[in-house]
């Protein structure tokens, strides 16, 4: 008998155990990159922020986690944190929109689409909008819009640098022409704060799609993308029907769009935080003193934009 059949016949002979199946990772000791396939620890990949240490692939991570990779520790102090939308329009289709609203919620722990706030970016401070594609998408809907139009007009007021990290699939449907009124009024927004000499810098992840890419996110002095990320407005398929010509495969890419000069730099996401300060330093103009860690927790709508009001609720 050779050693091959005694070691066949032996695993044969003993009985395996119904729960003795096929090993299995146990539930949060390790993730597997869905680029690569490379299994990683993980711990490891939470001190990478999130980015595969095989292939570099970024995975998705949602507005808290990334606020805790920018933002200096115990510096974040939030901006209309209570700022939540209503039905307006009484929109249904599969379910109503108030009932999608609600399930967000309760899954992402958020009150919308962005978070908004004031930080310390290495001792540096800023306003900063943060986008979550983990909340219907990332779409930009009325509390969205006004929570950011709110953060730039504090920011030109105070005389601090903006900065957005977009994330989002587009104006959210739900709210109809209440949604794409956002994309002027942020841009509105924006040009103050040009005018009054500040700084606007949005970085660009997977995926800035749609409305959000047709408005704030392409409104930069200086323009960051990460890494592969698909950066565009209408769908790939859209295009290539409408042009009748095949597109590069590359096409709505972070790469491509740098190459063409719609972004000013790809920063990998563990330079970001480094990358930001760097900027800010650079164009920094005489400002208030950092003190609104302490000082400042909301701000007012401004009078010219009551009028939509209605679609729009503050929790008391």
């Amino acid at each position: 008998m050779s050693l091959f059949d005694w070691f066949a016949n032996r695993q044969k002979s003993v009985p395996i155990s119904p729960d003795r199946q096929e090993r299995e990772i146990a539930d949060g000791l390790w993730v597997k990159c869905s680029h690569c396939g490379a299994l990683t620890y993980t711990k490891d990949l939470q001190v990478n922020l999130q980015v595969c240490l095989e292939c570099g692939h970024h995975m998705p991570v949602n507005s808290s986690e990334r606020i805790q990779q920018i933002v200096d520790p115990q510096t974040w102090v939030p901006l209309n944190a209570r700022l939540y939308a209503i039905d307006a329009l009484k929109f249904y289709d599969r379910k109503s929109y108030s009932d999608r609203l609600r399930d967000y919620r309760e899954k992402t722990g958020q009150t919308d689409a962005v978070q908004t706030g004031m930080g310390l970016i290495e001792g540096e401070p800023v306003a900063l909008g943060v986008m979550d594609f983990q909340f219907m998408g990332g779409s930009m809907g009325s509390v969205v819009g006004e929570k950011l139009t709110r953060l730039i007009e504090h920011a030109t007021q105070e005389r601090y640098p903006v900065v957005i990290i977009c994330a989002s699939g587009g104006a959210r449907m739900q709210e109809g022409m209440l949604s794409l009124m956002q994309m002027a009024k942020i841009s509105g927004a924006l040009e103050h704060h040009r005018l009054a000499k500040q700084l606007y810098i949005p970085v660009l992840t997977h995926p800035t799609t749609g409305g959000v890419t047709a408005s704030f996110a392409m409104l930069g002095d200086i323009i960051l993308a990460e890494p592969k990320a698909t950066i565009g407005f209408a769908g790939r398929r859209v295009i290539e029907q409408t042009l009748r010509e095949k597109l590069p495969d590359n096409f709505q890419t972070s790469e491509y769009l740098l190459a063409h000069g719609f972004v000013d730099q790809i920063v990998p996401r563990p330079q970001l935080k480094k990358t930001l300060a760097q900027l800010i330093r650079l164009h920094r103009l005489p400002q208030k003193s950092s003190h609104f860690v302490a000082s400042h927790v909301e701000t007012t709508p401004v009078s010219s934009r009551h009028r939509e009001v209605n679609s729009i609720s503050t929790d008391a």
